[in-house]
């Protein structure tokens, strides 16, 4: 089983790839394929630019779901929504297909500073990637990262980790 993973944030201390790291030890028997948007970088999408052609960039992060079985993803939170960076790379690849999450399983994470833990981006990406062909099969946010989160040991809260853990297993019964 091949499993596509990527935090929603080009930032190079993100919590949100923290945290996608983290849960990717739980996959250790399946071939893992860890994106970095920063890999992805697309000029600012406007129907003028379309004109002009997609970036190749989108194809390739398109062709990288298609190369997959599953998603795993943290989608990072700026000002209460996805960030621009992750939202641009959406764009573009929306406008070549639809179905940007070509029906892929999808765990779906989020995690902040805050005690919402990205809950409004979770919010957004749970009510929007199914349209768009995501097969969301769980979500995890994690509150208070920096309270509940150690970058050597991992999420350090017992409640939190065990719900976290419930959801891993979920989510591998699905892709069997």
């Amino acid at each position: 089983m091949k499993l596509l993973a990527f935090a929603g944030s080009t930032s190079s201390t993100s919590i949100n790839r923290e945290l996608v790291k983290f849960v990717l030890k739980s996959f250790t028997e399946h071939d893992v394929q860890l994106l970095d948007l920063n890999d992805y970088e697309m000029p600012l999408f406007s129907t003028d630019k379309e004109k002009a052609g997609f970036p190749k960039e989108a194809h390739l992060f398109l062709d990288a779901i298609a190369k997959s079985d599953a998603i795993i993803c943290s989608m990072a939170e700026h000002n209460r929504n996805l960030t621009a960076a992750f939202k641009n790379t959406f764009d573009w690849c929306s406008r070549i297909t639809p179905k940007v999450f070509q029906s892929k399983k999808m765990l779906l994470l989020s995690t902040s500073p805050g005690g919402f833990g990205g809950g409004n981006a979770m919010n957004i990406a749970k009510n929007t990637f199914p349209a768009f062909g995501a097969e969301i099969i769980e979500t995890f946010s994690l509150p208070k990262f920096h309270e509940n989160f150690d970058l050597q040991n991992g999420i350090t809260n017992p409640d939190l980790l065990k719900q976290l853990n419930e959801k891993i297993d979920s989510f591998k019964l699905h892709l069997k």
